[in-house]
């Protein structure tokens, strides 16, 4: 009996070592297949959760000699209710054991503590393995798309999309890119097909240091009605992946479930590729596929907001009258209004219409904040947010909002250059110079870095450079701006300045109010001035309220009218 027993247990022995080894081998072998093939990470907790209970169960049949017992079966049986309780419990709550914390190798929790780590990313531009250039604007449209729901999440810092294009084609390293933009990881998606019905997309995140390392990577099939759906499903996916807790108000905006009319999307990112352009034969081909798509499908705000934008444009560069351009940016931005209430662009279309058409600042802050709280990573919504700020002199407040929207969009020259347009009301003259600068040497006689440092230059009293500047802003064909430079070598900067008005009052006449407010200002005619100012609140000049912010306010160039002041009244911005 005593030898029996002995026997037993040195039976039990050998199990154990031989079943815990034999376990601890394929545990490794299937997390390095999950690792590798990114599986279903499940998987490796049910696995481990039936090594666990399968132990107790082997030692059973050992210790009862392999015989199936009365006494055997019921502890069988109870180990068996047990485990299965266990892993239901484990698949349906997935995270709250964790099994894989009994792990000897961690792998994957390592992998998972890198993840957790990302606070900020990139998604760089598909990669169109589709063979064709056709489908380039659904592909540049998928990762406008993809951007703007991952910037729902408030938690992440999102790279806007013109920063992020810039590195498309490049020989650049995941390493690199990131730390060009400063960002913890980067997300390489890439489409392989474009068909009738449906698109082919793979999603990688990839972590950058301390070493470039890919964490996650899944395949789509996307049918084209469930395009907005698939970029909310990828964001989700992201978030789990980096354990961010979403608010209830992102969980709800992810939770809308969006079908659209493949046709009509397909001609609305059409509309948006050539608005990118900006054009005018582009904006052209822009409105005609706003209008297109919402022939197709006219239950479908974003194509109604595309036009009320379009009209914005058309007042703002003077191409049509206020009779035209102010009924149908109100008319469309109401229906968009209506049929998507939620839509981080028509709140942006509806943000900027009441500010520079409306003159309404506090229904104009309500909709930039509404923006950031849809899309807190929306770079343009911060710095025309930053605009209205300064024009209601909230300096420190306009200056924190550019500098985010610099940091989400930090290689966009138009964020720098609108950033650099508040810096002169804040006596930042030399930096908004080297910004303006920075602005030039991308993209040569930028209008409105031109603009912002013929200001600069103003103030300091370097009237030669203003003015130089200053011909960038509103070339004229007649008067050469030599012309113009020689006459201040000769005269002066008033007699300079008065060549300049004859000539834009002459070709130009009322499309340009504010600037020949201004210009009259700096050469000391303050009747004249506020006569333009007043003709400029007539028609709610867009470029009117600056006129709040800069030194013709309360500087050098002090408007000496108390018409002024009465202006700044009914306009509603602060006394000076």
């Amino acid at each position: 009996m005593e030898q029996a027993k002995q026997s037993n247990k040195a039976n039990i022995a050998k199990t154990l070592i031989v079943y815990l080894g034999g376990a601890w081998v394929i545990i490794e072998a299937i997390n390095f297949l999950i690792d590798k093939y990114d599986l279903n990470t499940a998987i490796l907790d049910v696995l481990i959760l039936l090594v666990i209970f399968g132990l107790p169960a082997i030692l059973i049949y050992t210790w009862f000699q392999q015989k199936f017992t009365r006494k055997a079966i019921i502890l069988q049986a109870i180990n068996g209710v047990i485990a299965l309780a266990v892993i239901v419990f484990t698949l349906v709550n997935p995270g709250k054991l964790d099994p894989t914390q009994l792990r000897l190798l961690k792998f994957k929790n390592q992998q998972k503590q890198l993840a957790e780590s990302i606070q900020s990313i990139v998604i760089l531009p598909f990669d169109n393995y589709t063979g064709t250039d056709e489908f380039e604007y659904y592909v540049a449209g998928m990762h406008s798309g993809l951007i703007g729901d991952l910037g729902k999440i408030s938690a992440l810092r999102v790279i806007s999309k013109t920063s992020s294009r810039l590195f498309k084609d490049v020989d650049l390293s995941i390493p690199e890119i990131a730390t060009e933009l400063g960002v913890d990881a980067v997300i390489e998606p890439s489409i392989s097909c474009v068909g009738g019905d449906s698109v082919c997309v793979q999603i990688k995140l990839v972590s950058a240091f301390p070493e470039e390392q890919q964490l996650w990577v899944q395949d789509f099939r996307v049918a084209k009605d469930q395009i907005l759906n698939f970029y909310n499903d990828v964001t989700k996916k992201i978030s789990e992946e980096i354990n961010i807790v979403l608010t209830p108000q992102e969980e709800s905006l992810l939770a809308e479930a969006k079908t659209v009319n493949p046709e009509a999307y397909d001609a609305f990112l059409k509309a948006k590729h050539f608005w990118d352009q900006f054009t005018p034969e582009a904006l052209q081909l822009a409105l005609e596929y706003f209008n297109r798509a919402i022939e197709i499908d006219p239950d479908w705000g974003p194509p109604y907001a595309g036009l009320a934008y379009y009209w914005i444009a058309m007042r703002q560069f003077g191409l049509a009258p206020n009779s035209v351009t102010i009924p149908n940016i109100y008319e469309n931005l109401e229906k968009a209004t209506e049929l998507d209430p939620n839509s981080a662009y028509t709140h942006y279309v509806s943000a900027l219409a009441t500010v520079w058409t409306g003159f309404k600042w506090d229904k104009g802050e309500k909709e930039f904040l509404k923006i950031l709280e849809i899309n807190p990573n929306d770079a343009f919504s911060r710095i025309y947010y930053a605009h209205l700020l300064s024009l209601l002199r909230r300096h420190d407040e306009a200056i924190l909002q550019g500098k985010i929207a610099l940091d989400l969009d930090p290689l966009n020259p138009m964020i720098q250059a609108l950033y650099a347009m508040i810096l002169p009301d804040v006596g930042r003259y030399d930096e908004t110079i080297a910004l303006s600068e920075k602005v030039h040497s991308v993209v040569p006689g930028h209008p409105i870095a031109s603009s912002v440092k013929s200001l600069a230059y103003l103030y300091k009293k370097d009237y030669r450079k203003f003015l130089e500047f200053y011909i960038q802003v509103l070339p004229l064909e007649n008067l050469p701006g030599s012309t113009i430079l020689d006459t201040y070598d000769e005269k002066g900067l008033t007699s300079a300045i008065m060549l300049f008005i004859a000539e834009l009052e002459r070709t130009a006449g009322d499309r340009y109010p504010t600037m020949l407010g201004e210009l009259y200002t700096v050469a000391g005619d303050n009747s004249k001035a506020m006569d333009w100012y007043e003709k400029a609140y007539k028609s709610h000049d867009p470029n009117l309220p600056y006129i709040g912010m800069y030194t013709y306010s309360y500087g050098a160039y002090k408007v000496d009218d108390k018409r002024f002041d009465a202006l700044l009244e009914k306009l509603k911005l602060p006394p000076r």
